[in-house]
C-alpha cells in the first residue's frame, strides 16, 4: 500500500475531536465533588445513622440494643409532656419570627433607603457586630439585664416603678432570641432591598400614592423573596435553639433542643433523643417548605 494511503487510513482511523470531547467530565463537575462528598459524609450520614439509633430500643444500663420499633415515636405522641414541648418551641419561635420581621424591616428600609455611603457600611458592621460573639456570651450579657437585681429593674426602681419578674420567664426567651435573630433579619432584607430599584417608588409617589400605599403595593411584593428567606431563617434558627432557653429560661422551661440534649446526654437515652430530633426536623421541614410555597403562590398572583 503506497505511504499516502496508508497516512489517510490512520487519520481516518483517528476519532474526531469533538467524539472524545462528549466523554470529558466537566470542570463544574469536579468542582462540586468535593463538597458534595462532604454534604453527603457530614449531613446525610450522621442524619442516617440518628434515624437508625431512633429505632432501636433503650433499656437502662446500657446505651440502647438493637431493634427495629416505632416505640420511641410512639412515646412522644402518647406523652402529653413532650407535645406541651413541641407547642412551646412552636409558639415561642413564631414570636420571635414576628418580632424579629417588625423590627428589621424598618430598620433594614431605612439602612438602604436614608443611610449615605459614608455612614451604611458603618451601621451594617454595627448590626453584624453581635454576631461576632458567641451565643452564649450575648445570653449571658441578658442574664446581667434581665435579672431581679439587673439593669432593667434597676432602671424602673430610679423612676419609681416597681420591679417585674422577667428571668426565667417564657418573656425573657422571646426577648433574647430576638436579639440573636434580628440581625440575620436585618442583613438578610437589606440585600434585598438594595436590588429594589428607587424609581419605582418615586413614579408611584408622583401619580399620588401616599408613602404606606407605595410600601404596601411596591416595596413589600418586591421584597417578598427577603421577607420569606429572613423569616426561614429566623424560624429555624429559633426552633433549634439551646443555649437560650437553657440560660435564661429556667430549669422549668422546656423546648425541644434543651430536651434532646438532655435525653442524650443526662438520660443517656439516644433511641428516644434521635426520635425528638427527628419530630422536632419534620416539624420544622414540614412548616417551612408549607409556607414557602404559600408565599410562593401569593407571590406569583403578585406579579401577574
Amino acid at each position: 500500500m503506497p505511504a499516502s494511503a496508508m497516512n489517510g487510513q490512520m487519520e481516518m482511523d483517528v476519532p474526531a475531536p469533538r467524539a472524545r470531547a462528549g466523554v470529558r467530565v466537566s470542570p463544574a463537575f469536579g468542582l462540586a465533588t468535593p463538597a458534595t462528598l462532604f454534604v453527603l459524609l457530614g449531613l446525610v450520614a450522621p442524619l442516617a445513622l440518628m434515624f437508625r439509633y431512633s429505632l432501636n430500643r433503650f433499656v437502662p444500663g446500657q446505651m440502647m440494643v438493637e431493634a427495629l420499633t416505632l416505640a420511641n415515636y410512639q412515646k412522644f405522641f402518647s406523652d402529653s409532656f413532650y407535645q406541651e414541648v413541641l407547642g412551646t418551641t412552636l409558639w415561642v419561635s413564631a414570636l420571635s419570627t414576628v418580632l424579629c420581621l417588625l423590627a428589621g424591616f424598618p430598620v433594614a428600609y431605612a439602612l438602604v433607603r436614608h443611610a449615605g455611603p459614608k455612614w451604611k457600611p458603618r451601621l451594617l458592621i454595627l448590626i453584624i457586630l453581635p454576631l461576632l460573639m458567641g451565643n452564649a456570651v450575648r445570653t449571658a450579657a441578658w442574664m446581667v439585664i434581665l435579672g431581679d437585681k439587673g439593669l432593667f429593674n434597676a432602671a424602673l426602681g430610679s423612676v419609681g416603678l416597681s420591679a417585674v419578674k422577667l428571668m426565667y420567664t417564657p418573656t425573657a426567651v422571646v426577648i433574647g432570641l430576638v436579639s440573636v435573630m434580628l440581625p440575620f433579619m436585618i442583613v438578610t432584607l437589606q440585600s434585598v432591598l438594595e436590588g429594589i430599584d428607587e424609581n419605582l417608588e418615586a413614579a408611584a409617589a408622583s401619580l399620588g400614592a401616599p408613602h404606606g400605599v407605595v410600601l404596601r403595593r411596591v416595596v413589600l411584593p418586591l421584597a417578598l423573596p427577603g421577607l420569606l428567606a429572613g423569616t426561614m431563617l429566623c424560624f429555624i434558627l429559633s426552633m433549634n435553639a439551646y443555649a437560650t432557653p437553657v440560660l435564661i429560661g429556667g430549669p422549668t422551661f422546656h423546648m425541644m433542643a434543651p430536651t434532646v440534649y438532655q435525653q442524650v446526654a443526662k438520660a443517656m437515652n439516644w433511641p428516644f433523643g434521635a426520635a425528638l430530633a427527628f419530630v422536632l426536623m419534620a416539624v420544622t421541614l414540614c412548616l417551612t417548605t408549607t409556607a414557602n410555597v404559600l408565599v410562593q403562590r401569593h407571590y406569583r398572583k403578585w406579579s401577574e
